[in-house]
């Protein structure tokens, strides 16, 4: 999988739906990694620390998830539809510490 490919990202219905309800910073900072993602490429907005980009573990193994605060994250995993490759957005939460 070339990673530096992937410039499109897609938002889940449920995300769409969950953004209605989290705090507007978390909405800007979710949409600027988007915007980064598709001027860039995954593979060079993973490098940024800011977004503490990280694979998740157990169940969640296969995905990963960025950082949008301190306390929302977003989980996301790389899908092929037909031949291109893309990000899609799955949820947006906040963590648990």
């Amino acid at each position: 999988m070339w990673l530096s490919l992937i410039f499109r990202v897609e938002l889940s219905k449920e995300v769409v739906k969950q953004l209605r309800r989290v705090p507007k910073h978390v909405v800007a900072k979710l949409l600027a990694w988007v915007d980064d993602v598709e001027a860039r490429g995954l593979d060079e907005v993973r490098k940024v620390p800011g977004f503490n980009d990280h694979p998740l573990k157990g169940e969640l193994a296969g995905m990963r998830a960025i950082r949008l605060s301190k306390q929302w994250r977003a989980t996301y995993v790389v899908t092929v539809k037909g031949t291109a490759e893309f990000v899609l957005v799955e949820e947006v939460h906040p963590h648990d510490y």
